[in-house]
């Protein structure tokens, strides 16, 4: 499924209209180049699960992975500095299999770690301010989850 931002205002939206139907356990792998709105992107995620102050809510390029507490809790991860052996020794697994919903940015740095099943979202740009978001299922949850999505807000896959 492919859908276009106009600014990262409108990738938040886009973010918290997805974000309603994700649920605890869910695992969503973002890649794109620097400054292509993962973390605005994220930002909407959290809106929709439920967290109220996504304000405060930034990339933890330093800190590898903030936890943000809510109705769900939101695990945000950004492996933009770490290597894949590096990786393995985070534990990253129980975050994958926790109660919270696991928002994983430059998650194509770690292929070998991630769970088989998930939702895939690459941005792409395609001007100043505009951006290209497709969105890849990989497995039946997530399938679903687009399924829903898409006839939720018309968007067609």
């Amino acid at each position: 499924m492919m859908l276009h931002s106009r600014s990262p205002s409108q990738t938040i939206r886009i973010g918290k209209q997805l974000g309603r139907f994700l649920r605890r356990g869910d695992v969503v792998a973002l890649v794109g180049e620097l400054g292509t709105g993962k973390t605005q992107l994220i930002k909407g995620l959290a809106q929709g699960i439920g967290f109220k102050k996504s304000a405060y809510i930034s990339s933890p390029s330093f800190t590898l992975i903030n936890e943000h507490p809510g109705k769900i809790t939101l695990y945000h991860m950004d492996l933009y500095r770490m290597e894949e052996e590096e990786a393995k020794e985070l534990g990253l697994e129980e975050y994958f299999q926790g109660d919270g919903v696991t928002a994983v940015e430059w998650a194509d740095k770690i292929p070998s770690l991630l769970p088989g099943q998930l939702l895939w979202i690459h941005l792409y740009y395609t001007g100043k301010q505009t951006r290209s978001i497709e969105l890849v299922p990989l497995g039946e949850r997530y399938e679903a989850l687009l399924k829903q999505f898409s006839s939720e807000f018309g968007v067609k896959h």
